[in-house]
């Protein structure tokens, strides 16, 4: 009996997104790259934008160039999905907040949560930090007023408003209506597996 062998996929790979990314992280324009691998900067366009497909010395030419290895071009991206239902509930010390950590348990480089507050939620009468350089609020819906200690900003939907993690702070929420803000922190303050 012959052995039967599978067609092979139709579908080109797309690469050519990530050999963009790749220049461009390294702050290099098209024609440089072109310049130091020896092709034309048409052909190079054509790739980033997947209308033709290197030959393979050609491709490993151009993985050399940018510090790439080829395999990256073929990695499938590492998706991790959380739903509002899945997603673990935390309590960060909120009062009738139904918070939610949006991000994966462990991801080190950012943390996401979601907070599903009540009229009058708030996060405490006094103020306190969060062990982070970056946070952001983001009002999806209502409106939230953060208190610092020298002032406060009403953040409405819609609306984000940035500050540094460990700037002392608390919220309110504001108008008598619920609320839904998204809260991002950078990098996570917290595993997030307790």
């Amino acid at each position: 009996m012959r052995p039967i062998h599978p067609d092979a996929d139709e579908a080109a790979v797309a690469i050519g997104a990530k050999l963009r990314a790749a220049r461009t992280a390294q702050g290099m324009s098209l024609s440089q790259l072109a310049t130091t691998a020896g092709l034309s900067k048409g052909f190079l366009s054509r790739v980033e934008r997947d209308e033709t497909s290197p030959s393979v010395a050609t491709l490993v030419q151009l993985c050399q160039v940018l510090s790439l290895p080829v395999g990256a071009l073929f990695e499938e991206p590492e998706l991790q999905h959380v739903t509002w239902a899945d997603a673990p509930r935390i309590n960060l010390g909120g009062v009738s907040a139904d918070e939610r950590l949006m991000s994966p348990r462990g991801q080190e480089l950012v943390q996401v949560l979601r907070s599903e507050l009540e009229p009058g939620a708030h996060g405490g009468s006094e103020l306190y930090t969060i062990s982070c350089e970056v946070e952001v609020l983001h009002v999806v819906a209502g409106a939230v007023e953060v208190r610092f200690a020298d002032r406060s900003v009403v953040v409405r939907a819609g609306d984000a408003l940035t500050l540094p993690g460990r700037e002392p702070h608390t919220w309110r929420v504001e108008g008598g209506e619920p609320a839904v803000a998204i809260w991002v922190l950078v990098p996570a303050p917290w595993s997030g597996s307790a």
